[in-house]
């Protein structure tokens, strides 16, 4: 009989689409990823107790067919780093499903390579300081964007991750703010060790040449840390990227964190879906960017 204790498990929605759908496989895949042309070029020598001086990521979340390979600059930085306490991975909202703000609780997230453990203590105490950000499952249920990065971190650091997951469908520079504070007054309160992880693609399905002129100017604003320009970028000329919020609250964090120590961001690849197809007429454009002390 199943015991009434038995925690819920929050089933993969695109494994064997956006990712392999079996161990093995995705295992192969993502070590794919890492020695593609486009990618690092080698495969990482995870470091559990490293330097930790990596703060938060921007990172893709398309298939991995066509963005993993930028995304694994990011998490090759991480894998020699070392393995922070938890995890907090801000996505947006593609379903609609759920709050403005969703936090998952109550369930640990599945995927092909095992299981990643939610630390409903962080996610209730960041709801409760946000003020705008509910405890909700249901804005997860079908959302790729934070499940496609656990089986990145999952092949660096095993099944030893813990995570809080927050969908977006509201994205001003104000929400963004409000939950990058609750995220840092926790982290202090709590005396946790974490790492950001901001995941966005870049404009979507604009010919190669526009997109990259688009995205480097929001990328240029990040770079600077600037929140307000970001969203002045991004709405002003129009471009279609997905997660301004999650990507804004990460650098009011890392603005926060700036209070106890110097923080940079850095531009570890950019490349866009044609770059990987050769079809270059209508793309997506994708990012890895590093936020680290010094």
């Amino acid at each position: 009989m199943r015991s009434i204790l038995t925690r819920k498990i929050r089933l993969p929605a695109v494994a064997g689409a956006f990712y392999e759908g079996n161990a093995e496989a995705l295992k192969a895949q993502i070590e794919w990823t890492f020695t593609h042309s486009l990618g690092p070029g080698t495969l990482p020598k995870p470091v559990i107790k490293g330097p930790r001086k990596t703060i938060g990521l921007i990172s893709p979340h398309a298939g991995y067919m066509y963005s993993g390979p930028v995304a694994a600059h990011g998490y090759f930085q991480l894998a020699i780093d070392g393995m922070p306490e938890l995890f907090i991975i801000l996505g947006p909202n593609h379903t609609g499903l759920g709050s403005g703000i969703s936090i998952d609780y109550g369930e640990d997230w599945e995927t092909p390579l095992g299981i990643a453990k939610v630390r409903d203590d962080v996610a209730k105490e960041i709801a409760a300081k946000s003020g705008i950000a509910d405890l909700d499952p249901l804005a997860h249920k079908y959302e790729h964007s934070i499940e496609v990065q656990l089986p990145f971190l999952q092949y660096i650091f095993k099944n030893e991750i813990s995570i809080v997951p927050i969908t977006m469908m509201m994205q001003s520079p104000d929400e963004a703010k409000t939950l990058a504070k609750a995220i840092y007054d926790v982290e202090k309160e709590l005396g946790l060790d974490i790492m950001v992880i901001a995941t966005t693609d870049f404009t979507h399905y604009e010919p190669h040449s526009i997109a990259i002129k688009k995205d480097k100017l929001v990328i240029e604003a990040i770079l600077e840390l600037n929140t307000d320009k970001v969203y002045e970028r991004v709405t002003s000329y129009n471009i279609s990227m997905c997660g301004p919020g999650p990507v804004m609250t990460l650098i009011e964090y890392a603005k926060l964190r700036s209070r106890e120590y110097e923080v940079s961001a850095k531009l570890l690849k950019y490349a866009t879906s044609g770059d990987i197809t050769g079809d270059k007429s209508a793309v997506v454009g994708y990012g890895s960017i590093l936020f680290s002390k010094g």
